[in-house]
């Protein structure tokens, strides 16, 4: 099946060549950071995590697309959901490689990733989310490799894969729980040590992913390969909005215990991202505007008519990915470092190449989703126009 991706049409491969170029200029940025080392980016000895750690917390969010659509069919009999399981499932797949990717970007020395292996240590979470991010990408790729080669021969799925698929439900929840546990467990970082990290991280990427998965839905529907109904949207749209209302809960539950106690080191984090902090305010809009987006895309998910309104569902869907972005992806980093030991506000910005960095990235997570959404929806493509030949065929 994997020759059908070397067949499309002149926007397709379009499309195809502009991502080859980003992930080549990407490629040349890291080969100049290996050189160099991490001097190239904006990151210091008081911000040792900077926007790649950022993305890949983000990005391991995105995943949750494949378990907020695994968990109503495999466990509930959830029928609307199934054309467009394997999506999710491939989204999660290519979710994972990206944030799989900056981790290995973010190590000076990539090889070190293999200390990893020859030398595992249970005791480091690092160890774990590793294991746990490695596993959740070959599962979700082996159930969707599978579902997608049954859905050809026109046969269901095995027993095992189904199986497996209901392993991947807790397996999901263990990739948001034990990254956030690499940031609650952090000593020293009021903004990290917090028991309601890994629900935050939950509650943000049921609402990123599946965010992210409607669009996707929403944009290929044009193509007659893909069936997805109104109320598959509309079921999605809601575990959306009901994310989204559990993570700004979480949120302000953290701004509360912060203020109330009135410790310094809990709300310093908290001033610096909202209001600034010793004139150090660069981050006061994004945090303000990821505020409005997720109040705004509350507002407009939890009415019925806007919510299955398809011109106006995208726009709330938008505001909610980039609100979770700005948060988690950005702010909760950043948020993190400031002020530092000593008390000081340290700034972080990234650099050009670094950035460039980033780009690629994306562009080799977006490249792959393109191949396998590619494979899913030549094969249903010829499997919707084999009936109608046979039609032809008996009417002759």
């Amino acid at each position: 099946m994997l020759e059908r991706i070397f067949h499309g049409s002149k926007l397709y491969w379009g499309w195809v060549i502009a991502l080859a170029v980003i992930i080549g200029l990407g490629v040349l940025a890291y080969l100049n950071q290996l050189q160099h080392g991490l001097i190239l980016t904006g990151m210091s000895r008081d911000v040792s995590w900077g926007l790649y750690i950022g993305q890949m917390a983000f990005f391991v969010g995105v995943a949750a697309s494949g378990i907020m659509v695994a968990i109503p069919f495999y466990l509930h009999d959830y029928k609307t959901f199934q054309p467009v399981l394997i999506f999710g499932e491939f989204m999660a797949v290519a979710a994972v490689l990206v944030a799989v990717l900056f981790v290995i970007i973010d190590l000076a020395y990539p090889a070190r990733v293999f200390n990893m292996i020859l030398y595992p240590t249970p005791t480091a979470i690092v160890f774990w989310d590793v294991v746990v991010l490695s596993s959740y990408l070959i599962v979700n790729l082996i159930i969707g490799w599978t579902a997608i080669q049954c859905e050809r021969k026109g046969c269901p799925p095995p027993r095992w894969c189904h199986n497996l698929a209901i392993f991947a439900i807790p397996l999901a929840v263990s990739i948001h729980t034990v990254t956030a546990f690499l940031y609650s467990g952090t000593p020293g970082r009021s903004y990290f040590l917090t028991a309601i990290m890994a629900g935050r991280f939950l509650s943000s990427a049921f609402a990123a992913g599946p965010a992210l998965l409607i669009i996707i839905c929403l944009i290929m529907r044009g193509t007659k390969a893909f069936r997805v109904s109104d109320k598959a949207i509309d079921s999605l749209a809601k575990v959306v909005a009901y994310a989204t209302i559990v993570n700004v809960f979480f949120f302000l539950c953290e701004v509360y215990t912060s203020f109330y106690s009135n410790i310094p080191g809990h709300m310093a984090p908290i001033q610096y991202l909202f209001v600034g902090l010793d004139g150090q305010n660069g981050m006061v809009p994004f945090m303000w505007e990821a505020a409005i987006f997720a109040f705004a895309g509350i507002g407009m998910l939890l009415f019925k008519k806007v919510r299955r309104n398809l011109k106006a569902l995208p726009f709330a869907l938008v505001m909610v990915f980039l609100a979770c972005y700005l948060d988690k992806g950005v702010g909760l980093v950043l948020g993190g470092y400031n002020p530092n030991s000593f008390g000081d506000i340290v700034g972080y910005v990234p650099t050009l190449n670094e950035l460039t960095i980033i780009a690629g990235v994306y562009a080799i997570g977006l490249l792959v989703l393109t191949f396998l959404y590619k494979v899913v929806v030549d094969v249903r493509a010829r499997n919707d126009q084999e009936p109608a030949l046979e039609t032809a065929d008996s009417l002759e």
